[in-house]
């Protein structure tokens, strides 16, 4: 059995509890969700990022960014300044996750919560640069063709990035690129040699002009509040159970298998489906992996999540309606995520059938929920973030 991806990935979140332009500011809801809680969401529905922290010298951030789904690291009182750079609070970060692990990770990501639209695909971008593309570091930027000014010490008009004599049309420019300051990726070993997050090799990321607000005052709070109610979709109706059913070959996997030379078999699973399997479990939620496949690497699997399994089952069905019975839950509040025609009459048994989104035709049309992310690439972590979304739901109420 291989992990997906073997590059560690860390993400931080810097967030300050104050603020002189905009009080508050990282607590601020910008649709419905505070600003760090945003952050902290968009961080983990991707694949590529194992771990979020989100340093604070805030206890009400601290426990807005723990519901969300990060660990929460407290500053000392040495970084708990306005002055105090974004590097030292990466280094602060750094030393603890080490001390805590035992190693280091490959890459961090810095992801400022002052930017309320940052796309997982942004973030799994930045995260290629690095990690894939041979960058050392990476930023991300929209594409700009403005003419920019400034004023001398007279307070005279003087061109900064154009002959002011010259006035060409917008297409016959070469675009410049506008550092939008939302996620920032580096190679954690060349990092810590520069103590800057530009250094080496700097790769850069694309993202669209809608994306690309940052908060820095009251108006761009509005401005932003206004383009959340217009860019994003409704808020999906929360996935509220109390336990989540999973097949294994493609929801687990790519439904692919390695066959090697001695006849046995090895799949490729997703490294972000065990981090939101622990905290599916740690939250009370159990996880059961129902497969007819009878092969040593489902419970292998299993017994790593720490998940229930039974495997080796014919009719799934009989065997999941036994175990609800069992379990004494209400099939009402149960989920199950299945891929294929064996899984169609047990997800008829639930309340919550869930299909992946490579799943059959036949399977899709039978979900309540078609997820965004295909088996084997974080679409068992897109099932726990929902429930747990839900979780957080009804201990705010």
């Amino acid at each position: 059995m291989t992990e997906r991806d073997g590059t560690r990935v860390l993400a931080v979140v810097p967030a300050r509890g104050g603020s002189k332009g905009v009080p508050g500011k990282n607590l601020a809801k910008v649709g419905e969700d505070p600003l760090v809680a945003r952050a902290v969401r968009a961080l983990r529905s991707s694949a590529r990022v194992d771990e979020v922290v989100v340093s604070t010298d805030s206890t009400e951030i601290g426990t807005v960014a723990k519901a969300a789904g990060a660990v929460v690291l407290p500053r000392p009182a040495e970084l708990s300044g306005d002055s105090v750079s974004s590097e030292a609070v990466l280094l602060h970060v750094l030393d603890a996750f080490e001390q805590e692990h035992g190693h280091a990770p490959d890459v961090v990501l810095m992801v400022q919560c002052t930017s309320p639209f940052i796309a997982t695909e942004t973030i799994d971008n930045v995260v290629a640069q690095v990690a894939d593309n041979g960058w050392d570091c990476a930023l991300t930027a929209v594409r700009v063709h403005e003419f920019l000014w400034q004023r001398d010490a007279e307070g005279g008009a003087v061109a900064v990035n154009h002959d002011a004599a010259v006035r060409p049309r917008r297409q016959e420019r070469a675009p410049e690129f506008r550092e939008t300051g939302a996620v920032y990726g580096m190679r954690v070993s060349g990092f810590r040699a520069a103590r800057h997050r530009f250094f080496g090799r700097i790769g850069l990321v694309e993202t669209p002009a809608e994306h690309a607000i940052e908060i820095d005052t009251p108006e761009d709070l509005a401005v932003a509040r206004l383009l959340a109610a217009t860019l994003e979709p409704p808020v999906p109706e929360l996935v509220d159970v109390d336990a989540v059913v999973t097949d294994f070959d493609g929801v687990h996997t790519d439904d692919h298998a390695l066959v090697l030379q001695d006849g046995t078999e090895g799949v490729m699973v997703s490294r972000s489906d065990g981090a939101g399997v622990a905290r599916l479990l740690a939250a009370g939620v159990p996880l059961l992996i129902l497969s007819v496949e009878q092969n040593p690497v489902v419970a292998a699997r299993a017994a790593k999540l720490g998940a229930q399994v039974l495997h080796g089952v014919g009719d799934k069905a009989a065997v999941l309606k036994t175990w609800l019975a069992e379990q004494r839950l209400d099939p009402a509040r149960v989920a199950y995520v299945g891929n294929d025609l064996r899984d169609l009459e047990a997800m008829a048994l639930v309340g919550w059938p869930i299909a992946v989104q490579d799943a059959r035709p036949e399977v899709r049309r039978a979900a309540r929920l078609v997820l965004d992310r295909p088996g084997g690439y974080g679409a068992v972590r897109e099932v726990a973030d929902l429930v747990l979304h839900a979780v957080e739901r009804r201990k705010e109420q």
